[in-house]
């Protein structure tokens, strides 16, 4: 594999597993000097990356912090990946949501039909809604910050990337993370246009169903029903969603700002 990103120095959020650690080797393949940031940088450290590092996406403290010592460790930060990312939380509905899903497709079985009705916004609490939104979309806005902070003391461009979904798009999915991927969108398109001057390009990448370890908290009815609804017949393995975010971070996506990269396997055209 070439070295694209060779000098490079990148941060990315939520690189304990899954998704995250696939992008952190990815990066680290491509010649960048990649600190894994994780609120376990233990697990992060199995990534192979140069540096992990505990961070919470939640605290701007936190995150400030870990940018500046991979800054320190590597030089300079040129690419930054928001990763981190949750699908439920503590009072958001999604016990009561999951149940009554199980409920149906039990009752389809058997009679052929059902009257349950599948909701989780009448039972999501303010706490719920805020703890999704507070990882998967504020996080973003802190690193985005942090990050463009750094680049302007140091005065050169960079690549910001954020991990949106396909859901933002196709509604499919709960309230809060729908919105949270939605709101990474228009975060992407503003910043976009606010930090090309610095020379900052900023996109974003929709990932489809994904082969990861939050894949198995959700029934296995609803697995197989995401994937024939996907015309490629299958999820995807979290490699190609991080060559899709390889190519973002790369010079060979030089002219390409406040882009959506959709990665779905055709089940959604944005």
């Amino acid at each position: 594999m070439g070295g694209r990103l060779q000098g490079q120095g990148a941060v990315v959020t939520g690189a304990g597993r899954g998704i995250g650690q696939a992008i952190v080797r990815r990066l680290a393949a491509e010649g960048a000097q990649v600190a894994a940031l994780d609120l376990q940088p233990g697990a992060a450290a199995d990534s192979g990356a140069a540096l992990a590092l505990a961070c919470d996406v939640t605290s701007s403290a936190s995150v400030a912090a870990a940018l500046a010592e991979a800054r320190t460790a590597f030089g300079r930060i040129d690419i930054a990946v928001h990763n981190a990312g949750i699908g439920r939380a503590a009072q958001d509905g999604s016990d009561a949501f999951y149940a009554a899903m199980a409920r149906r497709h039990a009752e389809i079985a058997e009679h052929g039909r059902s009257d349950t009705i599948v909701d989780q916004l009448i039972h999501m609490e303010d706490e719920g809604w805020a703890a999704v939104m507070a990882v998967n979309l504020d996080g973003a806005f802190r690193l985005a910050r942090a990050f463009t902070r750094l680049l302007a003391q140091d005065g050169h461009g960079g690549s910001f990337i954020a991990l949106s979904s396909t859901s933002a798009q196709s509604g499919e999915g709960s309230a809060h993370y729908c919105a949270s991927k939605a709101g990474i969108i228009g975060l992407v398109r503003q910043l976009a246009r606010e930090l090309a001057p610095r020379g900052i390009r900023v996109n974003a990448v929709a990932p489809g169903p994904t082969d990861t370890p939050v894949m198995q908290g959700i029934p296995a009815e609803w697995i197989t029903a995401m994937q024939q609804a996907i015309p490629l017949g299958r999820m995807a393995d979290p490699a190609e969603i991080a060559a899709a975010v390889a190519f973002l971070a790369s010079a060979d996506a030089s002219f390409v700002t406040g882009s959506v990269l959709a990665a779905n396997g055709g089940s959604y055209f944005l």
